[in-house]
C-alpha cells in the first residue's frame, strides 16, 4: 500500500477527528498540528514496519450551512 487517507472533521465538541478511510484507525486532537501528529502515530501503530503507507494523506472536511 503506498497511501493512506484520513477523514478529517471539526468534532461537535471542538477540535478536530480523523478517521482512516477503509481501515479502523480514529484519532483526535485540539488543533491541526496537533492531529497531525496523532495521525502520524496511529499510522505507525497500526501497520507493521514493511506495510506502512508512504503517503498519508489528510482529506479536511468543513460543512458549512449559509442562511440565504
Amino acid at each position: 500500500m503506498s497511501e493512506i487517507v484520513f477523514l478529517i472533521e471539526d468534532a461537535a465538541e471542538g477540535g478536530l477527528t480523523a478517521r482512516a478511510l477503509g481501515h479502523s484507525i480514529f484519532t483526535e486532537a485540539d488543533d491541526y498540528d496537533a492531529l497531525r501528529e496523532q495521525v502520524r502515530d496511529a499510522v505507525q501503530c497500526h501497520f507493521d514496519a514493511g506495510d506502512r503507507p508512504t503517503v498519508i494523506r489528510l482529506h479536511y472536511v468543513k460543512d458549512e450551512v449559509l442562511a440565504a
